[in-house]
Parts: C-alpha cells; sequence; structure tokens
C-alpha cells in the first residue's frame, strides 16, 4: 500500500459512533506506528481532509468534505435518485431499506429508508462502512466484481463480525456462486447479530457493480413469505435503480421474478407502538 492509500485509509475509521479519534488511537486501529500515523494525519490535516479539534487535540474529518460531497451530488445526483426508489421499497416490504456504494475494498452507505409500520427495526447510520465479506450487499457485489477484487478481498484476514459471520474464502466463494443464480445475496447475523438482509447490486455503464440495494429486517420477523417478498422487490429495485443511473446489468444477470406476492398486492400491515 503506497503512502496516499495509507493515508486515506485512516479515514475509514471515522464513524458516527466515533466522529473523534486522537492520535494513539487512530495508531492502534490502523496498526501503524506512532510516528508514521502522526506524519499521515499531518499530510490529510494540511489538504483539509481532516482536523484537529482544540481541546484535546483530537482528530475529526475536515470541511473539504462539504465541497467535494457537493460537486460529486451535482454531477451524479446519485443519492437523490436512490431516496426515491429506497423510500418505495420499504413501503412495499416493510422494512428498513438501505443503499450502499462501492469505495476501494468497503461499502459506504450513503442512503436509507425507514418504514413507519414496525416499532422494532434494523437502523442504519449515515456513511457506515458495510464489509464486503460479512453483509448482503457485500456479497452481492463480489458476486459480479472482477476477479481481482474478489481475490484480494478473500486473500485478505476477514473479520468475524458475529458467530455467524462466513470466513472461510472457499464458503463464500461458493455462496457467491450461488447469488450469481438468482441475482440476490442473503446474510443471517453476518455483520450485525439478529439481522437477516438481502441485497443486488447496482450496475454502471459497464455492467460493473458500483454498490448494491439491501432490505434488512430483524431475523424474529423473517418468515418466508416475507423473504420471499423481499428477495423479489429488492431484485426489480436494484434494476430500476441501475437504469436511472444509466447502469446495464451484465449479460446472464437475472430476470426479477414477482410470483411470491405481486407487485400489487400490499403486505398485511400490523399494529405496533413505537417502544
Amino acid at each position: 500500500m503506497g503512502t496516499v492509500a495509507k493515508a486515506l485509509s485512516l479515514l475509514t475509521y471515522f464513524s458516527r459512533a466515533r466522529p473523534l479519534i486522537g492520535l494513539s488511537d487512530m495508531a492502534r486501529l490502523s496498526g501503524l506506528n506512532k510516528a508514521t500515523t502522526h506524519r499521515l494525519l499531518s499530510e490529510l490535516e494540511s489538504a483539509g481532509f481532516v482536523e484537529q479539534v482544540a481541546a484535546g487535540r483530537e482528530y475529526r474529518l475536515g470541511a473539504v468534505y462539504l465541497r467535494l460531497a457537493a460537486l460529486r451530488e451535482q454531477a451524479v445526483p446519485m443519492r437523490d435518485l436512490a431516496a426515491g426508489v429506497l423510500a418505495d421499497l420499504s413501503v412495499e416490504t416493510c422494512e428498513t431499506a438501505h443503499f450502499s456504494i462501492l469505495q476501494g475494498d468497503l461499502l459506504v452507505a450513503t442512503a436509507h429508508a425507514y418504514s413507519p409500520v414496525h416499532g422494532t427495526r434494523v437502523t442504519m447510520d449515515d456513511a457506515q462502512y458495510l464489509t464486503l465479506h460479512a453483509t448482503s450487499s457485500g456479497l452481492a457485489v463480489l458476486a459480479y466484481a472482477q476477479a481481482g477484487l474478489v481475490d484480494a478481498v478473500l486473500a485478505a484476514p476477514l473479520e468475524a463480525r458475529t458467530p455467524e459471520t462466513i470466513t472461510d474464502p472457499v464458503q463464500i466463494r461458493a455462496v457467491l456462486a450461488d447469488i450469481r443464480v438468482h441475482g440476490v445475496a442473503e446474510s443471517i447475523s453476518g455483520f450485525e447479530q439478529d439481522v437477516h438482509s438481502h441485497a443486488a447490486p447496482i450496475f454502471d455503464a459497464h455492467g460493473a457493480p458500483l454498490g448494491a440495494m439491501a432490505v434488512a429486517a430483524p431475523v424474529a420477523r423473517m418468515t418466508p413469505d416475507l423473504r420471499a417478498t423481499i428477495r423479489a422487490r429488492v431484485h426489480a429495485a436494484a434494476l430500476r435503480l441501475t437504469r436511472a443511473l444509466g447502469g446495464f446489468p451484465p449479460p446472464g444477470y437475472p430476470t426479477p421474478k414477482f410470483t411470491d406476492t405481486p407487485a400489487d398486492t400490499p403486505l398485511p400491515q400490523h399494529e405496533e407502538t413505537t417502544p
């Protein structure tokens, strides 16, 4: 990994739950020595990517992201396009729908929509990083990614986020082969305990995966009927967003079928109170 890549990799450790990171903690998280970490953070700070908070001298993301995000959204209003599809998908499934974009060997959660039907639901963090091997979104992307990315991801140490996380590369490759048959990935407690998710890839103009559309629900609520509905709806929603972004699925990508729950048939509404 080059110097620029090492410096930029430090940015992945910031999150909504961890907006401030001190030098010692950043060195521990990254596995780099303190001197190298300080040098890389200083370079990022000089370019505006991070800034120090006066009191504890901790680092946080810099203001340059506001400008870059605005420029990106102006050029490609991906988030706005995704929002409409997510809203419909959440209504159709009565569960949490979310969209993530591929960034290197991780996915970044970019937009989500919640259903008001259930008091208990899966929640998402803005700009949350999702690993490729442990999430349905990541598996959906890997199933259609170039061999080089798949090999690189599976050759690296695979973190066991939960006891159910699959970390055996051979087993993951078998899962990817199955995803290519159906066009939909599935993960049960792979990234977060008691979360059952399904996802389908979003493709760019060259038929390469640029992200994924997913629906996540509590494991206890995932009945066979709900599972069939989510798989069909997330598959169709992903193709809808692919087309809206000017993308095309690769040759042989499965066509979604609504054999289990017709598209114009609403799911039953459950009366639950918000805790």
